[in-house]
């Protein structure tokens, strides 16, 4: 772990390559009878929002968030925590395969698959928890 990795960053375009390639290659073309997604998030137009509401958005638009993808879980002991060593196989309760999960603060909000685009690992996003689902989860 003491090495020091050199950070190269990854450009916008290499990424909008790699989501063109995606589309290209994924016959990501939606067919004729299919209907179009629906917006996740309200969108905020111009005779729809206020001057006033623009404003405290943009107030905490700045704010960080943590950003967590989870790839699995376990419980070890400490006795063996203290036995691992470079090698050493930790099993996580995530199957091969399986979508990760993406969390924000803490709370789910979608899963995803990873991708490696210049060396650098991401993810793309497959399902992303909507927000009446989050609240529904919050109420169990």
């Amino acid at each position: 772990m003491g090495e020091n990795l050199q950070q190269t960053p990854i450009g916008t375009d290499d990424w909008a390559a790699a989501m063109t390639e995606q589309a290209t290659t994924a016959g990501a073309k939606p067919a004729a009878g299919d209907a179009a997604p629906e917006p996740i998030f309200e969108q905020f137009t111009a005779n729809g929002a206020s001057a006033v509401q623009r404003t405290d958005l943009d107030m905490i638009l700045d704010i960080p968030v943590q950003l967590e993808v989870q790839l699995g879980r376990t419980k070890i002991a400490i006795k063996n925590l203290l036995q691992l060593a470079q090698g050493s196989v930790v099993e996580l309760d995530g199957m091969a395969g399986e979508p990760m999960e993406v969390l924000v603060n803490g709370c789910l909000i979608a899963q995803g698959e990873v991708v490696v685009v210049n060396d650098k690992f991401g993810i793309r996003l497959t399902d992303v928890i909507t927000p009446s689902e989050r609240i529904r989860k919050l109420n169990r």
